[in-house]
């Protein structure tokens, strides 16, 4: 999937007014004017105010779940999400919305759902419940539920499962595409070469002439290989070579095996973290997402091992953080100065790992705060030295 996998809400969407393969227009609006103009399309503001929030946090996370998943650009499309309820929820340009529902979306469209323990934003969908049914939210039925007093929570809960929640005050941020904008080939080293070697691991559960390969950031002959036989089960030019034809289309199936844009999704979990870059160092008054990640594996460690203290994860490298540091050096038989550089780092990693796939297999990860929720969502170390004043 894209290399950032934090969700966030984008500062603006383009809409293509029919459905896709359609002529139609393309529609650039502001994310939240996009959902006002859903929300007003697609429900009454005469409903409970209940009911009234449980679908506009629907249709917020149903467009994030698009956005996020590059779901019409990887088909080759030039927008993000359709008006059309064919396969997404209707949109009708310069149409006026109501002062209630725009009060609630203003209030609301950086909130989505997701399932507990996962990264991208429910596919929640819905449809009105009564000439139209389906597996998601009914909007009719939401309304009922509302008038006999469940909450915004419950009426969600009652329609996707008891195991979500909400993320409040994502960040907002222009669309950013996963394409790396050059072709990468044999020689490439780093993060983008990771994604591809994760993502075709992934797809040769669903197609075993694709070999399994080492995901170890390096473009060598294996990956080059692998890439080969992708390129060829799906008729794309067969150069061994990732340009942007087989990127979207590595992508797109990716999300198909995984089902990342259903409502049923096997999900990406947030315990995949990767080793550290050489030469990246943490030491006591760094701060940033690296030290929350580092805080993370550590208290995963701490676990298996009384000696390693419980910490706080709050992204500060304060004097707790190195004294778990030199409790996990001297337990793992490294020099316990408290500094992390590439190498303790990789033990922690790699000791964390073990745990993760022996003694933790099959349990969702992690099982602590709301902190370690959140901590938790980095998939690499940065390249770049963290220093006191360090923000991320």
């Amino acid at each position: 999937m894209p290399l950032t996998v934090t969700p966030y809400i984008p500062q603006y969407i383009t809409v293509h007014t029919a459905p896709a393969g359609q002529p139609g227009e393309n529609v650039t609006v502001s994310f939240s004017d996009y959902i006002k103009n859903v929300a007003s399309s697609e429900i009454y503001p005469t409903w409970r105010e209940a009911a009234l929030r449980a679908n506009i946090l629907a249709q917020v996370s149903f467009a994030l779940n698009r956005v996020y998943t590059e779901y019409y650009p990887s088909r080759g499309y030039d927008f993000d999400i359709t008006g059309s309820t064919v396969n997404d929820q209707r949109f009708i340009p310069g149409r006026s919305t109501f002062e209630n529902v725009d009060r609630l979306v203003d209030e609301l469209f950086t909130t989505y759902i997701r399932r507990t323990g996962f990264v991208e934003p429910l596919a929640a969908k819905f449809c009105n419940g009564t000439t139209v049914t389906c597996d998601g939210l009914s909007q009719w039925g939401s309304e009922n539920l509302a008038q006999q007093g469940y909450t915004t929570m419950q009426i969600l809960r009652r329609y996707y499962g008891d195991n979500i929640e909400l993320v409040s005050n994502a960040p907002i941020r222009d669309i950013q595409y996963s394409y790396p904008g050059t072709p990468i080939q044999r020689g490439a080293t780093g993060d983008y070469v990771t994604v591809i070697q994760n993502i075709l691991n992934r797809i040769s559960r669903s197609y075993p002439a694709i070999p399994r390969i080492p995901e170890d950031g390096v473009f060598g002959g294996q990956t080059e290989d692998a890439v080969r036989a992708f390129q060829r089960i799906f008729n794309l030019t067969e150069d061994g070579i990732v340009g942007q034809a087989t990127w979207y289309q590595l992508i797109s199936l990716y999300v198909g095996v995984t089902r990342l844009a259903e409502l049923v999704s096997e999900g990406q979990t947030y315990t995949y973290i990767q080793p550290p870059q050489v030469g990246v160092t943490l030491r006591e008054g760094s701060v940033g997402v690296a030290v929350s990640a580092l805080q993370y594996l550590l208290s995963i460690v701490g676990q298996f091992n009384d000696n390693i203290p419980v910490l706080t994860i709050d992204g500060v490298f304060g004097p707790g953080t190195r004294n778990a540091v030199i409790a996990a050096q001297q337990a793992l038989g490294l020099p316990a100065d408290g500094v992390v550089g590439s190498r303790t780092w990789l033990r922690i990693y790699e000791e964390y790992l073990g745990i993760a796939n022996t003694a933790l297999a099959g349990v969702d990860l992690p099982t602590g705060s709301q902190a370690i929720r959140d901590a938790v969502i980095f998939k690499r170390f940065p390249g770049y030295d963290l220093t006191y004043g360090s923000a991320d």
